[in-house]
């Protein structure tokens, strides 16, 4: 099945199996890395990317889904070889360990990033409960993230 989609800013078009999903042709047709597979069942949030401005996690969207939409993954948010703001935040707060859910994790706070108002704290957990960390216990992201926030101003 053909796809047409944005791809991080960019036209993209693939001829894809319908079984596929998104987490799948981002990884093994457009060779993105950066988005983990984990658990496969959406539970785990290691695969969010943000779709259309919203977090998602990519293994439960089928591909041809994706036909017409506009998809960011972590490769998509640095500019410039530069670190997104929230990627910098989560370094300098310490919230960055072993790394595997780190680019899901950035995913669901972009995600609120791009929203046009202000988050609390328990706002900000209840946006990012989907992922899961073994490393960190979320303190340091949760921080990381409510710094993130604040240079929008």
């Amino acid at each position: 099945m053909i796809v047409e989609f944005t791809l991080n800013n960019e036209k993209v078009k693939c001829d894809v199996p319908e079984h596929f999903s998104l987490l799948r042709m981002i990884r093994d047709i457009f060779g993105l890395t950066g988005t983990k597979k984990g658990c496969d069942k959406g539970e785990c949030g290691a695969c969010t990317v943000v779709m259309d401005n919203k977090a998602v996690t990519s293994c439960t969207v089928l591909a041809p889904v994706v036909h017409g939409k506009e998809v960011l993954t972590i490769e998509g948010i640095s500019k410039n070889g530069q670190l997104h703001i929230i990627q910098q935040k989560l370094v300098e707060a310490g919230a960055v360990q072993c790394g595997f859910c780190t680019p899901g994790m950035v995913m669901s706070a972009y995600a609120l990033f791009i929203q046009d108002r202000d988050f609390s704290r328990d706002e900000i957990k209840r946006a990012i409960s989907g992922n899961l960390c073994r490393c960190t216990g979320y303190e340091y992201i949760v921080n990381g993230i409510d710094e993130a926030l604040k240079t929008r101003k």
